[in-house]
């Protein structure tokens, strides 16, 4: 069952939602018992994805054959990540609570963690190359489990 109190899992899940797992397990709780909002885009080389936000808190976002490729929450999810990163802290927290920071792709990643990120709000997700170029004092509303070990640099 989704739930918003659930720990967040670095490339498994957010809210009980299990990267990899097909959305229609899922589909009976979520219309039974959440608000859902569903709705299909296309990425720039035209790949169709849906997603589906439930109680305008935990979005999934699948492939065309259903199967779950990302899960983000924002700032009224209640659930952390490695017990202490919750949506909604100022990036100081961030740094305090972690021993590294990087910018890709409009998105933080902490701790070389490759499966967990936090999404820079814009402008910040156009404009920070760097950790620096970053407000300590901005709120960070969003998180989100995927796959990004493609982003990882070559050593």
């Amino acid at each position: 069952m989704i739930d918003i109190n659930a720990d967040i899992i670095s490339n498994k899940s957010i809210g009980n939602v299990v990267l990899g797992e097909n959305v229609d397990r899922y589909l009976n709780d979520m219309y039974s018992n959440h608000t859902v909002r569903f709705f299909d885009y296309f990425l720039p080389d035209d790949e169709k994805r849906m997603a589906y936000v439930v109680d305008e808190i935990i979005t999934i976002a699948t492939l065309s054959n259903g199967l779950i490729i990302s899960v983000g929450c924002n700032e009224k999810y209640k659930g952390r990540y490695m017990n202490s990163l919750c949506t909604g802290m100022r990036m100081s927290d961030v740094i305090k609570l972690t021993n590294e920071q990087r910018i890709f792709n409009g998105c933080i990643i902490v701790n070389d963690d490759f499966g967990f990120s936090i999404e820079l709000p814009t402008p910040y997700d156009e404009i920070a190359d760097g950790i620096e170029q970053v407000p300590l004092d901005l709120v960070l509303k969003e998180m989100r489990v995927a796959d990004y070990h493609s982003w990882k640099p070559k050593k």
